[in-house]
């Protein structure tokens, strides 16, 4: 009997915990490990920043539904990692064997990157549930005295979706409360032009973001490196195309939020560079395995994908949804394969599907390769893509809820999208 073990329950343990326990059948084990008792479904996160979302609507508890489909789950912080031995410390020195390791911890919040940046400092993020439900209580007091706001992404950061729709999401609360004419609002990106997205642009993203920008009266700064936020102000540089000071900014705010760059969390961090790149991200080959250790996966937001192109501002490769599928299809079908004797052989399509809200309508987005050139690259909007966000959060937490291990993308999303299965 082997026995699986998952670091990590979010958006990609959650799902290979199902989709590795049914592969494997009952015969073998699978354990997750997880410093939280709760799932939450993070594209969810601005929504619920403007209280448009509790927590009872895209939250609920691990434990029943991992018990119900005989997955054990141990809720303590995995501490370290002994590749070698197989083994993981978990916080209060329990020791936890494995035969293969997934490790799907998410980043690190590295908001020290930026002195005042966090919501321990001057801004706001929509990062965990935490930090959106405590921007939604800033957004209470913000409403009855309002005024500028700042909202954007940080240097190396490399999920810029979320803040696009939480600009446009405020945008569109301000106006149905009838006082977006009291909130000047700019937006400041790592980005080297709006729509960049850390993928050099998906079809025409630049003019369609910039065209909506405009029609939002949001203004903006690309090229930004945000150097230091204090309360009510925010430090900006803005570079030119060469890297060099081209203006500086000093941003005057009643409200800010700012996506912070994402690092390695400690306890991969901590087994060193035969893991981990430099910013604590886990190599993986092309069958998500480690190259030094072949029974340690990764897979998620924990990964190491190299930045799609250099930019004056640094900006990272975003892991978006359809992608974390892929990987969990590999990941399952790998250690499937290695257990029967037989050599790797499935490989994540790491293509970047995305459905973005943008408050009252959306914007889709299809980057296939995710590093051009591609086969298809192509951004649409309309109300659509709002509805089937809102859609796809209710029937993703019913997925999870009921440990339904049935690729949601593949099967849904892309032919909702009339892109049919990809190969």
């Amino acid at each position: 009997m082997a026995h699986v073990v998952i670091i990590g329950a979010s958006t990609g343990g959650m799902p290979a915990a199902y989709e590795i326990k049914e592969v494997l059948g009952k015969g073998h084990e699978v354990t997750v490990i997880s410093n939280t008792d709760t799932f939450h479904f993070v594209p969810s996160n601005p929504w619920v920043a403007v209280g448009w979302r509790e927590r009872k609507d895209v939250a609920f508890e691990i434990a029943p539904r991992l018990e119900k489909k005989k997955i054990n789950f141990i809720c303590k912080a995995a501490e370290t990692i002994l590749p070698d031995e197989s083994k993981v410390i978990l916080a209060g020195g329990e020791e936890v064997n494995y035969d293969y390791l997934v490790i799907a911890t998410g980043p690190r919040l590295a908001f020290e990157e930026v002195e005042g940046l966090g919501p321990d400092g001057y801004t706001h993020s929509v990062c965990s549930l935490e930090h959106a439900e405590s921007a939604y209580g800033a957004w209470q007091n913000f409403i009855e005295n309002p005024g500028p706001i700042v909202v954007g992404a940080a240097p190396f950061a490399s999920c810029f979706g979320p803040a696009y729709e939480f600009a446009f999401i405020m945008d569109t609360d301000l106006r149905r409360r009838k006082i977006r004419n009291k909130v000047p609002i700019t937006f400041v990106s790592a980005e080297p032009y709006i729509g960049h997205l850390g993928l050099g642009g998906v079809g025409d993203s630049k003019g369609l973001l910039e065209s909506e920008m405009r029609n939002h009266d949001i203004k903006w700064i690309t090229n930004a490196k945000i150097t230091k936020c204090e309360e009510g102000k925010m430090m900006v540089d803005e570079l030119d195309d060469k890297g060099e000071l081209y203006k500086q900014h000093e941003l005057e705010h009643k409200y800010a939020m700012i996506l912070p760059a994402f690092k390695g969390v400690d306890v991969v961090m901590k087994v060193g560079e035969d893991l981990v790149n430099p910013r604590g991200f886990v190599k993986v080959d092309e069958f998500q395995r480690n190259p030094k250790w072949k029974n340690i996966y990764a897979l998620g937001v924990c990964i190491a994908i190299p930045p799609v192109e250099a930019t004056p501002v640094p900006t990272g490769a975003p892991k978006t949804g359809y992608m974390i599928e892929s990987m969990v299809e590999a990941v399952k079908f790998n250690i499937k394969n290695d257990m029967m004797g037989y050599a790797p052989e499935h490989r994540p399509t790491w293509n970047a599907i995305c459905l973005a809200d943008m408050g009252d309508t959306g914007a889709a987005f299809v980057a296939m390769p995710q590093i051009p050139p591609r086969n298809t690259a192509w951004m649409k909007k309309g109300k659509w893509v709002h509805l089937a966000k809102i859609a796809f959060e209710k029937y993703f937490i019913r997925k999870m809820k009921s440990g339904n291990s049935e690729p949601v993308y593949e099967k849904y999303i892309l032919k909702a999208l009339g892109i049919g299965k990809i190969k």
